[in-house]
């Protein structure tokens, strides 16, 4: 988990207090700036943690294109985006000890990137995260996964006409606290004896321009259907990996309201139990391998 997001609203070598660092921490400090060299504001910024694919940090950048954050040491992946531009992702190592001046990243147009070859690509698992974010009512946010799912694409000749299907195994929620999880599988939410799997069917895809795309599709949880968009950004494919399969990679972020599938967190507060809030921020980060079409296609 972070040990907090802290950030300056200054000018790269302009005189300001120290940063408060919690004993133990590291820091990890960005300047974004575009590709023009100025400071780029409100680019997105998404540190995960390699060993468990948690995201422990994300924000965007201040008017000063700034983004910092105090971590415990480790291995993580740190993510920048902004809408027309191309991703940049680079491997981080933080160790402990005071702030160091903010690494200077200069985002790049973005260029049209050559989409998919039309075909079946599958998930890949050990690749592929799915995480959630909710914030825990009267405390800290809540992160956490399903490590269990199955999903893939069907690529059209046009892209529009494209369709993407997830399955999830409810019952393998996961936060990092068992009584939670627990409770979370439980009739009080999930009730994954009796709902078991949470499903995604897209309807079409929509470009938005540079590496953009909005995915418009039915999630179906707790016996209950809802239209969602997933905010989508392609970050391209290549051939990788064991065998040299050719993968394709792409992160897809969305909002969801616990209310629209009859999860009242408002009757679990009446009961006096603790509980996420009514807003779940959803994230996936996915590499897809190609197939054949002799290969099993997604799951419907």
């Amino acid at each position: 988990m972070p040990l907090g997001l802290l950030r300056r609203r200054r000018s790269r070598g302009a005189p300001g207090a120290p940063m408060p660092v919690p004993a133990g921490a590291g820091v990890v400090g960005r300047e974004v700036v575009d590709p023009v060299g100025l400071p780029m504001r409100g680019a997105d910024v998404t540190v995960t943690a390699l060993d468990s694919h948690e995201v422990v940090a994300s924000g965007t950048t201040d008017p000063y294109g700034l983004f910092f954050a105090a971590l415990p040491p480790g291995r993580y992946s740190l993510m920048i985006t902004a809408e027309g531009l191309t991703p940049h992702r680079e491997p981080l190592d933080v160790v402990a000890g005071p702030p160091q001046p903010a690494a200077r990243v200069q985002l790049t147009s973005a260029r049209q990137l050559e989409l998919p070859s039309p075909g079946t690509w599958l998930f890949d698992p050990p690749h592929t995260a799915i995480r959630f974010i909710a914030k825990h009512v009267g405390m800290a946010h809540v992160h956490g996964r399903f490590e269990r799912f199955t999903g893939g694409i069907r690529v059209a000749q046009d892209m529009t006409a494209s369709q993407v299907s997830v399955r999830i195994e409810a019952a393998s929620i996961t936060t990092g606290n068992n009584t939670r999880d627990n409770h979370l599988r439980s009739a009080d939410f999930l009730h994954v004896e009796r709902y078991p799997y949470i499903d995604f069917a897209s309807t079409r895809f929509a470009y938005r321009g540079g590496a953009k795309w909005t995915l418009h599709g039915s999630l179906t949880m707790h016996g209950v259907s809802r239209s969602v968009e997933l905010d989508t950004t392609y970050l391209g494919s290549v051939n990788g990996g064991y065998g040299e399969e050719l993968r394709c990679a792409a992160l897809a972020k969305a909002e969801l309201h616990r209310e629209d599938f009859t999860l009242n967190w408002r009757s679990m507060l009446a009961r006096g139990i603790a509980v996420v809030g009514p807003t779940v921020q959803l994230e996936l980060d996915v590499q897809a391998m190609y197939r054949t079409h002799d290969t099993p296609t997604p799951p419907e």
